[in-house]
């Protein structure tokens, strides 16, 4: 009788937060489903999935970070980074020996030159995941002949070049990477897991009621029926039978980690168009705009939304349990996307996760966004607030009763129930897989 090889350990680094790095979580996911033990190191502040809590072969090690908002921006940055250094390499030893290390960059800062560090003394094999760059990043806030950005573009370069395998996100991400810097990458594509799929009639009515606790404009309005069970704003209980209301709201979904390269402005001026078109026309629906996510500029952005006297458009922002985020995707009509990428090369996740749902989507578009959104085939690309205005003026006119329109709904849905046949799980073990054996 054969003994089962001995278990590997693999150490999944993220130096930000775990519960927003989903693309990590998959990875240890199907690290685990590979029967390699697992230990997710990097900062909680919002909570992970529930399978990976639950994994008994996933462990999560919290990183604690450091609070240095009362100082200067560089002392902020230096005390930061030090303190990162300390952190992350003491725990990456006091966690004991692994076989892998697999890291994602960005941040490149201290995370790279920590790890590369901590796998030469321990002769464990260093891989990393590039979503994007870190020097693009810091270019947004700094000039290009900025000190700070060339040491950081220097770092990550040397580093990345001595690492023992790399993945990356994007087709144009892996020629830039070897075109520049002499690094071959394998290409992952971010696909979505299988908690992402289109959604029953009877299941939108649960979440519509459900959010409607919450949020009173998913509800029926008090005159229509004092139980909340058999109607909603969108759907109605009939014999026994949940029903799509005639007279129902358009649902627009965006998700936003309200960061600079994401320029919300662009929809809500958006919004404004389409309330002012609304007054001037019969013929579009009262549109409710719910938008998710945390990041720095969420407070400021919820400012302006409060300061609107929109009577046919509600902004709600949430912030959903990983559990209700992907019902809350397929329960939608419609998404947006605002993401435009620091480097232009990298791919936004929330649009994978639409597409595993079925939604359609209105994507901003950059240099390689075509190796996910096709025009006109799964979705609509713009560039300024007036192209995304127009398209979802004309997106929800006559909504829902709009025959033409409805066509091109079902048809871009149909297109997506192919791009649904690849799923995280299998694109995994075809492309990643083999780095961890």
């Amino acid at each position: 009788m054969t003994e089962d090889p001995p278990r590997k350990t693999v150490k999944v680094v993220v130096l930000g937060d775990i519960g927003r790095s989903p693309r990590m979580q998959y990875h240890a996911l199907s690290l685990a489903g590979c029967g390699h033990n697992v230990n997710f190191i990097g900062y909680v502040e919002t909570q992970p999935l529930p399978e990976i809590q639950e994994h008994p072969l996933i462990t999560i090690t919290k990183l604690q970070p450091l609070k240095v908002d009362s100082y200067p921006k560089l002392i902020q940055y230096l005390l930061k980074a030090l303190w990162q250094t300390l952190s992350l390499f003491l725990t990456l030893i006091i966690t004991g020996k692994c076989s892998y290390v697999l890291c994602q960059n960005p941040p490149a800062i201290p995370t790279l030159p920590v790890c590369r560090f901590y796998c030469l003394v321990t002769r464990t094999k260093f891989i990393i995941d590039w979503h994007n760059y870190a020097y693009s990043i810091m270019a947004l806030s700094l000039k290009s002949n900025h000190p700070l950005l060339t040491f950081s573009t220097y770092i990550e370069k040397y580093f990345g070049q001595s690492s023992d395998n790399n993945m990356c996100v994007t087709n144009a991400m892996k020629r830039d990477l070897l075109e520049n810097w002499d690094i071959l990458a394998t290409v992952l594509y971010d696909r979505p897991p299988k908690i992402f799929h289109p959604i029953t009639l009877e299941q939108k009515h649960e979440w519509f009621i459900k959010i409607g606790q919450q949020y009173e404009i998913f509800r029926s309005s008090e005159h229509e029926s004092r139980d909340s069970n058999t109607m909603t704003a969108f759907t109605k209980v009939i014999d026994n039978t949940v029903r799509l209301r005639y007279d129902r709201p358009g649902l627009l979904f965006s998700s936003t980690s309200w960061t600079p390269d994401e320029d919300f402005s662009i929809l809500m001026e958006a919004l404004q168009v389409y309330e002012t078109t609304y007054n001037l026309s019969k013929k579009l629906p009262k549109l409710i705009c719910v938008i998710t996510g945390k990041g720095p500029m969420r407070d400021h952005y919820k400012s302006q939304i409060a300061s609107r006297s929109w009577e046919h458009v509600a902004v709600v922002t949430p912030w959903l349990e990983a559990a209700d985020y992907p019902t809350m995707v397929a329960s939608a009509d419609l998404g947006v996307c605002l993401h435009t990428s620091s480097s232009g090369l990298d791919l936004p996740m929330k649009i994978v996760d639409m597409f595993g749902t079925g939604l359609p989507v209105l994507a901003c578009d950059f240099e390689c966004l075509d190796e996910l959104v096709q025009d006109g085939e799964n979705g609509y690309k713009f560039r300024t607030s007036y192209d995304l205005s127009r398209q979802i003026v004309t997106w929800f006119e006559e909504f829902p009763n709009n025959t033409s329109q409805n066509e091109i709904a079902k048809n871009m849905r149909q297109k997506l129930s192919k791009f649904q046949e690849s799923r995280w799980e299998d694109n995994w073990n075809l492309r990643a897989k083999k780095f961890f054996e």
